[in-house]
C-alpha cells in the first residue's frame, strides 16, 4: 500500500488562517459603518442620538438610537452606526458623558498590537512554510516518488536492460563493419563457454573501447555481441550518471555493476564514455568534481572483478583524445576496435540491410547510391532510405522509385530546395561560376568525375557542382590536390574570364583551398622550399574532422615561408584553371548558357557541351576526409 505524506503545507496554511480568525473574532459581531470626527461623536452623546459604544483601545464603535445623516468627508452620509478613534490623551469625562446621557458602553481588549506583530511576521511565516512544504516535496521524490523502490530506484539511475524476449539484435544486422564484428567476436564463445577459457588461464578483456564517428554503428555492434552471446545486456549513457546531487553517480555506478554481477555472464555497454571520462586534473570543478568521482568508481568497479566474473564492459566514443589515461591502459579498456566510415561495398550491403522491409521500385539501383555516397555513415544511410520512403509516400506511390533516392541523396549532400528571387544579372553570374567549376573538373586528368552541376539554391549555396570518385582511396596524391586546387578556384577564374570581374560568391572555394593548400605545405610537405616539416598551427579532430588549434612553435620568418608557399600554390592552382578554360572557351560558353536555362545539367548533358575529357587517370577522393572530397564545391 503507497505510504501518504503528510501535507506540511495545507497544515501550516490552515493553522494561519485559524490563528487570524481567531484575533478578528471580537470584532465579528462588531457594528461598522462611517468613520466620524470624535468631536461629533461627543455631539451625538450629548443629544441622545447614541445607543451603545464598544470600546477597545482608542476605538470606539457606536450604535445610533436611529439613522442620522450627516456630512463626513465632504460627502452626505445616513448611517445608524460610526466609528470613531479617541484622542491618545486621556478623556476623562468621556466615561461621565456617556453615563450621563445613558449609553450602553463596553470595553474589549486592545488586541490591535498583537495583529500588527503577527502580520508584520506573516510574509516570514510565509516564505519558512514554502520552504518546508518545498524540502518535504524534493525528498518525497528521492524517496518515493520515482518508483516502488524510493531512493535506491534514483541512485541505482535508469539503467536499462536488454531483455531476451522478441527478435534479438545480431551481427547480421550490423553491415559494413566486418573488421570490427571480427575483433569481437571471439568474446562470444568466452560469454558462451567462459570455463574452457579459464582452464587454460586465459582471460577476456575487461573492457572494448568502441571507436569512430558519429553513426557507424557502435551501440549496435555492442547490441548485436549481446545478442550473439545471448547474455544480458545493460546500457546507459554516461551522462546519466551526472546528477544534481553529490555521490549520485558513484552510487549509479555501485548499482549497475552489482547487478551485471548477479547476471553474470553479461554485457555493460556504457554510451558517450567522453562525457564523465575526460582526463582529470584538469582544474575543472576541483578535485571533488562529481565527474571524477564517478570516472573513479568506474575504474575501481572494473579493476574489482573477481576471476569467476565474467562481465564485459563496453563503451563508446568519438573523442579518444580527451579520455584519462587510466581507461586505456591494459586491465581496463585494453582492447580498441574502431568502426569506419563504410567504403562502396559496405555500404551497399548497409543499404541491403535498411530496405529490407521497404518495398523497392524496379528501377531502383542501391549499387549506384552507394557508389554516389562517399562519406555516408550508417546512420546516414538509413536516414536517406527513411527520407526516400517518406517522399514516395507524400507521392502516393507504393514503392521507393530511383528518383526519389536521388533526390533524397542530392538533399542530404547540398540541401534541401530553396525558392529565392535571383535577378538575372545574378543568375548569369551563377552560371558561370559553376561551369568554371565543371569545365576545369571536367578537363584536369587527376579531378574526381563530375555528376551533376546545378545553380537551384540549395542549402546555404545558391549553385554546386557536385563530383563523385570511382573508387576509394585513404591517401591523396599530390596530382590530385593539385588539381583539386585548380577546380576550387575555376568559378571565381571563369567570373573573371567571361564576365570581366569576380564577386563574393568565391569565399568558400577561396577559404576551402586556403585550408587545403596550407595542409599541403605544413603537414604533407608537398613545397620544396618549406620541405617535409611539420608547421601546422591547428590539429584535426581524430573523427569529426573540425580543427583544434594548438601552440605555435616556429619563427615568424618561417611563418612568412609558409605564407608564400600557400600563396604560390593558389597562384599556380588559379593560372592551370585559367588555362583550361581558355583552351575550351567555345564548349564552356555553350554550357554556360545552357546552364543558365535548364539550371541543371547532368553529366551526359555536360559530356555532350565540353566534349571529349582530357582525363588520362582517376584519383578519387579520400574516403577520410567525407564530403569536401565528395567534390561538392558551392557558390
Amino acid at each position: 500500500m503507497e505510504k501518504r505524506t503528510v501535507p506540511y503545507g495545507l497544515i501550516f496554511g490552515v493553522i494561519a488562517m485559524a490563528w487570524i480568525l481567531l484575533l478578528a473574532k471580537p470584532w465579528q459581531d462588531e457594528p461598522v459603518g462611517a468613520v466620524v470626527p470624535y468631536s461629533l461623536f461627543k455631539q451625538w452623546t450629548k443629544d441622545g442620538k447614541v445607543s451603545r459604544v464598544t470600546l477597545e483601545g482608542q476605538k470606539a464603535a457606536i450604535i445610533l438610537t436611529e439613522r442620522i445623516e450627516s456630512e463626513v468627508g465632504g460627502a452626505l452620509t445616513s448611517t445608524d452606526r460610526a466609528v470613531t478613534y479617541i484622542p491618545p490623551l486621556p478623556d476623562n469625562q468621556l466615561i461621565q458623558l456617556l453615563e450621563d446621557n445613558d449609553v450602553i458602553f463596553s470595553s474589549l481588549p486592545d488586541t490591535s498590537g498583537t495583529r500588527s506583530v503577527f502580520l508584520s511576521f506573516l510574509p516570514w511565516l510565509a516564505l519558512i512554510g514554502f520552504y518546508i512544504w518545498f524540502q518535504t516535496r524534493m525528498y518525497r521524490n528521492i524517496a518515493g516518488g520515482l518508483g516502488a523502490g524510493g531512493a535506491k530506484d534514483f541512485l541505482a539511475g535508469s539503467t536499462k536492460r536488454e531483455e531476451k524476449s522478441g527478435r534479438r539484435v545480431t551481427f547480421d544486422d550490423v553491415a559494413g563493419q566486418d573488421a570490427a564484428k571480427d575483433e569481437v567476436a571471439e568474446l562470444i564463445a568466452f560469454l558462451r563457454n567462459p570455463e574452457m577459457y579459464r582452464s587454460l588461464g586465459a582471460e577476456p578483456p575487461r573492457g572494448i573501447l568502441l571507436l569512430g564517428p558519429p553513426g557507424t554503428g557502435k551501440t549496435l555492434l555492442a547490441r548485436a555481441l549481446a545478442g550473439e552471446a545471448d547474455v544480458p545486456f545493460f546500457s546507459i549513457s554516461a551522462s546519466e550518471f551526472i546528477e544534481l546531487y553529490v555521490g549520485v553517480g558513484a552510487s549509479r555506478v555501485r548499482s549497475m555493476f552489482d547487478e551485471a554481477k548477479k547476471r553474470a555472464p553479461s554485457i555493460i555497454f556504457i554510451d558517450e564514455l567522453d562525457s564523465i571520462g575526460r582526463v582529470r586534473g584538469t582544474g575543472l570543478g576541483g578535485g571533488h568534481d562529481e565527474r571524477e568521482q564517478t570516472l573513479n568508481q568506474i575504474l575501481s568497479e572494473m579493476d574489482g572483478f573477481s576471476a569467476h566474473e565474467a562481465v564485459i564492459v563496453v563503451a563508446a566514443t568519438n573523442r579518444p583524445d580527451i579520455l584519462d589515461p587510466a581507461l586505456l591502459r591494459p586491465g581496463r579498456f585494453d582492447r580498441h576496435v574502431t568502426l569506419d566510415l563504410p567504403d562502396k561495398e559496405a555500404r551497399l550491403a548497409i543499404l541491403k540491410v535498411h530496405t529490407r522491409k521497404v518495398p523497392m521500385g524496379a528501377d531502383a539501383d542501391l549499387a549506384a547510391i552507394a557508389a554516389g555516397t562517399p562519406g555516408f555513415s550508417g546512420a546516414d544511410l538509413k536516414n536517406l532510405v527513411n527520407e526516400a520512403a517518406m517522399a514516395a509516400a507524400r507521392e502516393g506511390r507504393k514503392s521507393v522509385s530511383m528518383n526519389n533516392l536521388d533526390q533524397m541523396r542530392d538533399k542530404v549532400i547540398m540541401g534541401t530546395v530553396r525558392t529565392l528571387a535571383i535577378q538575372p544579372g545574378e543568375h548569369r553570374r551563377l552560371a558561370v561560376h559553376e561551369s568554371g567549376h565543371t569545365a576545369v573538373a571536367y578537363h584536369l586528368p587527376n579531378a574526381d568525375p563530375i555528376y551533376k552541376v546545378t545553380i537551384i539554391p540549395r542549402g546555404r549555396a545558391l549553385g554546386s557542382t557536385h563530383m563523385l570518385p570511382e573508387e576509394e582511396r585513404h591517401t591523396l596524391p599530390e596530382p590530385y590536390l593539385k588539381d583539386r586546387l585548380a577546380v576550387m578556384l575555376a568559378g571565381r577564374m571563369a567570373e573573371k574570364l567571361f564576365l570581366g570581374s569576380v564577386s563574393s560568391g568565391a569565399d568558400d572555394d577561396i577559404r576551402e583551398a586556403t585550408k587545403l593548400a596550407r595542409a599541403m605545405v605544413a603537414r604533407w610537405g608537398m613545397s620544396e622550399e618549406i620541405g617535409p616539416v611539420d608547421f601546422r598551427q591547428s590539429d584535426d579532430h581524430p573523427f569529426l574532422g573540425r580543427e583544434i588549434t594548438q601552440a605555435r612553435y616556429f619563427s615568424e620568418g618561417t611563418a612568412h615561408l609558409v605564407d608564400r608557399a600557400v600563396q604560390d600554390l593558389l597562384n599556380d592552382a588559379s593560372k592551370r584553371a585559367e588555362a583550361v578554360l581558355v583552351q575550351h572557351d567555345a564548349p564552356v560558353r555553350a554550357m554556360i548558357d545552357a546552364l543558365e536555362a535548364r539550371e541543371t545539367l547532368d553529366k551526359q548533358e555536360i559530356a555532350t557541351f565540353l566534349g571529349t575529357s582530357d582525363k588520362t587517370a582517376s584519383a578519387p577522393s579520400n574516403e577520410a576526409t567525407s564530403l569536401m572530397q565528395a567534390g561538392v564545391l558551392s557558390s
